[in-house]
């Protein structure tokens, strides 16, 4: 059986709250470092966009991952 505790899921959501807040920031960064290795032409644009936007979502899905899962264990372990 699965036993999840109160105390980590509150630290899941705090978890999930820092992960919003840093979201925007590495994401933005991890965008300028591949923009600035790149000067598209004209045919390469939809496909940089396209997979800027993988690679956001896949920022966010690794954001969400780690943090949730610390936020998880850490809250568990302090107050479980």
């Amino acid at each position: 059986m699965l036993d999840i505790s109160l105390a980590g899921l509150a630290g899941a959501a705090l978890g999930l709250v820092v992960a919003a807040l840093i979201y925007g920031r590495l994401a933005a960064a991890i965008e300028r470092r591949v923009r600035a290795g790149r000067v598209p032409s004209a045919e390469h644009r939809a496909t940089l966009a396209h997979e800027l936007a993988l690679l956001r979502r896949g920022v966010l899905a690794f954001d969400i991952l780690v943090c949730g899962g610390l936020g998880y264990w850490l809250g568990d372990r302090i107050a479980g």
